[in-house]
């Protein structure tokens, strides 16, 4: 866990406002990194809210528990997104669970330190927005896929989300392990069909597995084809 030094504000606002998809920067802004073990609760449904938090390496499931105890999966989320937001607009509590999926690093900004910044920082407060726009976009990108597409389909895309297909110029192209079980949480659909599609992919040439998940771009092709 380590501590930014607030720097002062610039007095003057950069000309050209950075591109959405740069890297977030956090200079200036206090903030505490946290490191998470898979399965780990990063906060839970119902706890006080008190901070922003963005997802710098690893993966993030958020999900809510009915009164009759059923879960549901929201949303999956994927280095540089923000999540824990609702506090900045007077949410006093969390609406869901987060955990970590992978070994996962979160930046957390307290939430009067965020308002401060936002305020403070034109620059900064563009980015917070751009991220932001970019999450609700892959939210919604994560129902009509749910909604619409079949679990094949939906797993592949969960692969190629992993390995950041589009997303940077150099995907990363041998995932670590990670297992059948916790696929099938993030598709949303059981561990027998993951292993059908996973040994499908696997003959098709679409992926290799020996230890290491190994991704070819050649699984796109399950994506498009309608």
């Amino acid at each position: 866990m380590g501590k930014t030094k607030r720097a002062p504000v610039p007095a003057q606002v950069p000309a050209q406002m950075p591109a959405p998809a740069d890297a977030f920067e956090w200079t200036g802004v206090t903030t505490q990194r946290m490191e998470h073990a898979t399965a780990t609760v990063i906060f839970s449904q119902g706890d006080p809210a008190t901070s922003v938090m963005f997802v710098e390496q690893g993966n993030v499931r958020l999900s809510v528990l009915s009164h009759t105890g059923k879960e549901a999966v929201i949303a999956v989320l994927e280095p540089d997104i923000f999540f824990g937001e609702g506090c900045l607009a007077g949410q006093p509590r969390r609406m869901a669970t987060a955990t970590a999926m992978l070994p996962t690093t979160i930046i957390v900004v307290e939430k009067e330190e965020m308002k401060r910044q936002l305020q403070a920082q034109p620059a900064f407060s563009y980015r917070f927005l751009s991220h932001m726009l970019r999450r609700n976009i892959r939210i919604e990108e994560d129902l009509v896929d749910q909604l619409f597409n079949s679990s094949e389909k939906r797993l592949a895309r969960t692969l190629l989300l992993l390995a950041r297909y589009g997303q940077q110029e150099t995907p990363q192209l041998v995932l670590p392990k990670i297992s059948q079980e916790l696929l099938a949480e993030m598709v949303g659909t059981t561990r027998s069909r993951v292993n059908f599609f996973m040994n499908r992919f696997r003959k098709l040439g679409f992926i290799e597995y020996n230890g290491g998940l190994k991704i070819h771009s050649s699984l796109l092709s399950v994506v498009l084809h309608d």
